[in-house]
């Protein structure tokens, strides 16, 4: 049976996966889930999705509108998907913060073999500590990341103080799945032929089970607009992608 989300216990606690953990503990925890992962985790999304995330990720460019004139902060995109893609649709500047340095590692060497040496800057920071000035960003965008962080209103508060006024924020995000019988079949699917998949590709059973149970602890597609409303963002919407497995949310700060 699935897990639903819950609240922080106290104050000291937060969720890493289905388990409750010392909110000190999080972050480095978290950290190891993506140096095991980072090897093969463009190998292992394409295996999972079945190459979906790639379309969810050509909707997110679509939306971001890349252009030459545009500064873009691409945040938990140490492997350089996003990146990549803005830059072939005529963007110029971008910077990619992650704070988990193999996987920035990973990113690198994708650029270079793409023989990209002038383009993103590579920047190891914390989505709730962001090491950029106030009102510096264009277009915030962040793809499979704000489920890990420890403090996800902190992070959106982030989002907010770095954009410039009439900034555009986009998160995709995996959320809750809107079609019951879809359900049924995508929980099946989670959490016993993802761990399975992470086991057999990648030796790490462990690390794709607590992403499974990650996703059900972020919070659904109307909670989350919600909370980015609250960080201070407007004109708050979604779009759901493949019956709500994810979704784009998209915010302007004023």
């Amino acid at each position: 049976m699935v897990r639903p989300m819950s609240q922080e216990n106290n104050s000291t606690q937060t969720h890493f996966g289905f388990r409750d953990v010392n909110i000190t503990e999080k972050s480095s925890m978290v950290r190891g889930v993506f140096d095991s992962v980072a090897p093969r985790y463009d190998l292992m999304n394409d295996l999972m999705s079945g190459g979906i995330h790639r379309w969810w990720k050509n909707i997110l460019i679509k939306r971001i509108n890349p252009g030459p004139a545009m500064k873009l902060l691409d945040v938990g995109g140490g492997t350089g998907d996003i990146a990549f893609k803005f830059l072939e649709k005529g963007g110029q500047d971008v910077i990619i913060c992650d704070i988990n340095e193999e996987m920035l590692k990973v990113g690198r060497d994708r650029a270079l073999d793409r023989a990209i040496i002038e383009g993103p800057r590579w920047v190891r920071g914390n989505a709730e500590q962001l090491p950029l000035k106030d009102s510096s960003i264009d277009t915030y965008v962040t793809a499979f990341c704000l489920r890990n962080v420890t403090h996800l209103a902190e992070a959106l508060k982030e989002a907010r103080r770095v954009l410039r006024p009439g900034g555009h924020f986009l998160c995709l995000e995996f959320s809750r799945v809107i079609l019951p019988s879809l359900a049924k079949l995508y929980d099946s699917y989670s959490f016993n032929v993802l761990p399975l998949i992470g086991q057999l590709v990648a030796n790490d059973r462990d690390s794709y089970q607590y992403l499974a149970e990650s996703i059900r602890r972020f919070p659904p597609q109307e909670d989350f607009a919600a909370m980015i409303a609250e960080a201070g963002l407007d004109q708050v919407s979604h779009q759901n992608l493949s019956g709500g497995i994810a979704a784009i949310h998209s915010a302007w700060r004023i």
